[in-house]
């Protein structure tokens, strides 16, 4: 009987710390209602103490997530740990998840205390975190350059106070998977267990080792793994939930530990945090990129189609990726779609579904075959999205050379408004851009522009990221469409809703 591995999703904490990672409200609930239909154990929602909108995002997630554990960071000292308190007690499952730096590093140059006041602050912090909430968690930053027999006393010190899961954090990537499992056995063998504790790691990637710490970790008893959905965060990033998971499944011969995940929702998963964030699913990810099922060398080939284990050790319909084509069209039915819909783990209210039936409709007029991964665009584009104080109505592009430069026509409604503009660029893109911002009087700065193609073929569905900025603020956009041009000005559209939305919010 294998043991069963904790998995603690920080996306929407560490996650969400990553440069150009931020969301709003909205959008982190929706991810939070992803990471639980994942099968996430615990769930960090947030430093409440950091913001007001910090703090709001916790109390909501909290409320909303009925079977995962919600957690909140907080430093140890007792106002955030308080505001924290304030924040998670709604949920079902709550926990607060305390950390306080442990290295020579940390404590002489950031915290400026002694290795005893450390201690001290731990016991004390710690018992009033007990006090509060039945589920508390001790970090020990920087854990990976701390003095092994001093984190023993730390551990020791948080147990005692009430600490029931104690995590060893790499917390700037520098351990190597050897040492690092190392450290946990040496911890572990050595702490005074009078009570059940759970011993967590927490990796960082800075060398690129954050899965592979991870897994060394585990091996060496550690039975919860910190990390988070594609391995986003600070710096290089944190452990990847489904590389983790997904070695523990192919492995299990190995490790004899599994975690709980659907791993049929891996990939939607993924999907949805890359849609939110605006940052496209690297081509050769592990797991979850679009080559990790590609073949192109013919040996490869033509072994997959004798027998698919011969170069493939996953399917991808085990993480939830599937290249059937879907029988939808002009002449299918609501009922044909939903089904779909459900399969694909989308469960839509019916007026979301009569959104996404009529975009399928339109689609299928301008393209031959329909995809998963098209319907799966659509409902992230029609469903998934910023209430629209600005709406595209129309658009019309002239290209042109040297002699005849590239003009856009838009007919836009703002705020009620119809608004119809012109605009010159130095290329249809430049020009929509220009032509949409005209129209909305405004004049942000384009940060960068992405262009995916979401299926194969000629007729492919093309999605376009844009990231914009604007008197201190950004935002991500996205767009998808068949025509290039129009997803590029959607995209646009969409960013400056999000703009709008955080300039709003600003107030």
């Amino acid at each position: 009987m294998a043991d069963r591995l904790i998995i603690f999703d920080t996306t929407l904490r560490d996650g969400e710390q990553s440069p150009g990672a931020t969301m709003n409200l909205p959008e982190k609930i929706r991810m939070a209602e992803q990471l639980e239909k994942l099968g996430v154990d615990v769930i960090e929602a947030g430093f409440a103490a950091s913001s007001p909108g910090d703090f709001e995002s916790v109390n909501r997630i909290a409320a909303t997530i009925k079977t995962a554990t919600v957690a909140s960071l907080a430093r140890c000292n007792r106002e955030d740990i308080f505001r924290a308190w304030q924040a998670v007690q709604v949920a079902a499952h709550p926990r607060l998840h305390v950390f306080l730096a442990t290295s020579p590093l940390h404590m002489r140059h950031k915290l400026e205390k002694t290795p005893e006041q450390v201690l001290e602050s731990i016991a004390t912090e710690v018992s009033y975190a007990a006090s509060l909430c039945p589920d508390v968690e001790f970090s020990a930053e920087d854990a990976s350059r701390s003095e092994p027999d001093f984190l023993v006393r730390a551990f020791d010190t948080a147990m005692a106070a009430g600490a029931s899961t104690l995590n060893i954090p790499d917390t700037v990537g520098y351990a190597l998977p050897e040492e690092f499992a190392g450290l946990v056995r040496y911890i572990m063998e050595r702490v005074r267990q009078d009570k059940k504790v759970i011993f967590s790691v927490h990796c960082h990637n800075d060398l690129g080792l954050a899965t592979a710490n991870s897994l060394a970790a585990v091996r060496a008893g550690a039975r919860q793994v910190e990390g988070t959905v594609s391995g986003i965060g600070e710096r290089a990033g944190n452990a990847c939930i489904e590389e983790v998971t997904m070695t523990l499944r192919v492995r299990e011969d190995y490790y004899n530990c599994l975690p709980g995940i659907v791993t049929e929702q891996i990939y939607p998963t993924c999907r949805m945090l890359s849609h939110i964030i605006g940052q496209p699913i690297p081509l050769n990810k592990p797991v979850s990129g679009d080559n990790a099922f590609a073949h192109e060398a013919g040996i490869h080939q033509d072994g997959v189609m004798k027998k698919r284990e011969t170069y493939e050790i996953m399917s991808a319909e085990a993480i939830g990726r599937s290249s059937n084509l879907i029988v939808l069209g002009k002449h299918s039915g609501r009922s044909a779609l939903r089904r779909k819909l459900e399969d694909m783990g989308y469960s839509l209210a019916d007026r979301d579904v009569d959104v996404v039936f009529a975009a399928v409709k339109e689609l299928a007029d301008r393209k031959e075959e329909i995809f998963d991964e098209d319907v799966e665009a659509l409902v992230l584009e029609k469903v998934y999205r910023v209430p629209d104080h600005y709406v595209l109505l129309g658009l019309q592009v002239q290209s042109g050379n040297a002699s005849l430069q590239p003009t856009a026509a838009v007919s836009m409604e703002a705020r009620g408004r119809r608004v119809q503009k012109a605009a010159f660029g130095a290329g249809p893109v430049d020009a929509a851009f220009n032509a949409v911002c005209s129209a909305l009087k405004r004049r942000p700065k384009l940060e960068s522009y992405l262009v995916n193609a979401v299926t194969g073929g000629m007729d492919a569905l093309g999605e376009v990221t844009v990231r914009i900025s604007e008197n201190g603020l950004s935002a991500v956009g996205r767009g998808a469409h068949v025509d290039i041009i129009q997803a590029s000005a959607l995209a646009m559209v969409n960013a400056l809703n999000r703009l709008t939305k955080k300039e709003e919010e600003e107030r």
